[in-house]
C-alpha cells in the first residue's frame, strides 16, 4: 500500500479480510489438527487464500497465525517450531498480495488461564508472546492483530510484548463479547468501556471486537466502543452464528445481508470493516461493493 498503515486509517475506510478457518477447512484441515500446521506443510494454499481475499477488494489480509503462540503451539508439540510457523504465514500473505494490501499478523488468546484462574503466571504468558510477535515483526507485517481476546489482562500482555518489541508497529486488538442482560461482556466478565480503557492505556492504536456475534449485535458493540473512546475502531463480525445442518455447521448471514447492515458501521464511523467466523470472499467483496459507496467523497 502507498501510505504507512495509521496514516491510510486517517483518510478512508478500510476492509478487512473474511475467515481463516472456515477457508482451511474447505482445504482438507482435520478436526484436531492445528490450523498453523498449513504453514509449515501447504504454504500453497495460504497464498491462494490470500489472494482470494485480496481479489475481493481487501486493504488488509491477515496471516495464518491465530493460535501460534509458543504455549499453545506447545499443545501440538510445535513450540520449538514458533518462529518457523509465524515467519512462514507472513511470507505466503506478502507473496500474494505484494504491496497491494497491508499484511496484519494474527495473535490469539494462547489457550492458556492466567493465575489465579489457570496455572500460567503473567510473565511466562508476555515471554510466549514476545517469541510469535518478534517473528511476526521481523518476518515484515505491517500491523499486529491482538484478537478474539476475553481476558483483558492476556489481550493486554499481547499489546505490550508488540509495543516493546517496536514501539512504532501499528497494533489493532479487539475482544470478544457476549449480550447479557446487563450489556455485553467477555465470558472473563470484562465490559466494553472497561476493555478500551485497558487496551488504550498499553498502547493499542486501534480497538474493537471481533467473532462471537452476527452483525446485529455487533452494530451495538461498535455504538458501545465509540461512546468511550477516541481511537479508531475495527469491526469483524460472524456470519451470524452458526446453526447445525445435518452434520455440518453453517453461517446464516448471506453477503448481501451482512453488506447492508455493516452500512451502520460506516455511519458509526467504524475505521475498519472486516469478517470473522462464516465470512467468505463473498461476504468481502459485498463489503467492499458498500464501503466504496459510501466512502467520505473527500477521503477517495
Amino acid at each position: 500500500m502507498e501510505k504507512p498503515f495509521n496514516k491510510i486509517l486517517q483518510e478512508k475506510i478500510l476492509v478487512g479480510d473474511g475467515a481463516m478457518g472456515t477457508m482451511l477447512i474447505e482445504r482438507g484441515l482435520e478436526a484436531g489438527r492445528p490450523p498453523e500446521s498449513f504453514n509449515l506443510e501447504k504454504a500453497a494454499v495460504l497464498e491462494e487464500i490470500a489472494r482470494q481475499y485480496l481479489d475481493a477488494g481487501s486493504d488488509i489480509v491477515q496471516t495464518n497465525t491465530f493460535g501460534a503462540s509458543a504455549l499453545n503451539l506447545a499443545v501440538y508439540g510445535l513450540e520449538e517450531r514458533t518462529i518457523d510457523i509465524n515467519r512462514a504465514a507472513v511470507l505466503a500473505v506478502r507473496k500474494a498480495v505484494g504491496d497491494h494490501a497491508y499484511v496484519s499478523g494474527s495473535c490469539g488468546p494462547s489457550g492458556r488461564l492466567l493465575k489465579p484462574y489457570g496455572d500460567v503466571e503473567p510473565e511466562r504468558m508476555f515471554a510466549s508472546f514476545k517469541v510469535q510477535l518478534q517473528a511476526l515483526i521481523d518476518a515484515g507485517v505491517d500491523v499486529i492483530c491482538v484478537e478474539t481476546m476475553s481476558d483483558i489482562q492476556e489481550a493486554v500482555l499481547a499489546v505490550t510484548a508488540a509495543k516493546d518489541i517496536k514501539a512504532s508497529v501499528p497494533v489493532m486488538a479487539t475482544m470478544t463479547f457476549n449480550p447479557t442482560p446487563k450489556g455485553f461482556y467477555t465470558v472473563m466478565g470484562v465490559n466494553i468501556p472497561d476493555a478500551a480503557a485497558a487496551l488504550e492505556t498499553a498502547g493499542a492504536d486501534i480497538i474493537g471486537s471481533n467473532c462471537g456475534n452476527g452483525i446485529e449485535n455487533m452494530i451495538l458493540i461498535a455504538e458501545g466502543f465509540k461512546k468511550c473512546t477516541k481511537l479508531p475502531i475495527i469491526i469483524q463480525s460472524n456470519a451470524g452464528l452458526p446453526q447445525k445442518r445435518g452434520s455440518d455447521f453453517i453461517y446464516p448471514e448471506t453477503p448481501g445481508f451482512m453488506a447492508e447492515k455493516s452500512r451502520e458501521f460506516v455511519k458509526l464511523g467504524v475505521s475498519i470493516i472486516g469478517g470473522c467466523c462464516g465470512t467468505t470472499p463473498a461476504h468481502i467483496k459485498a463489503l467492499r461493493s458498500m464501503v466504496d459507496s459510501m466512502q467520505r467523497p473527500s477521503t477517495v
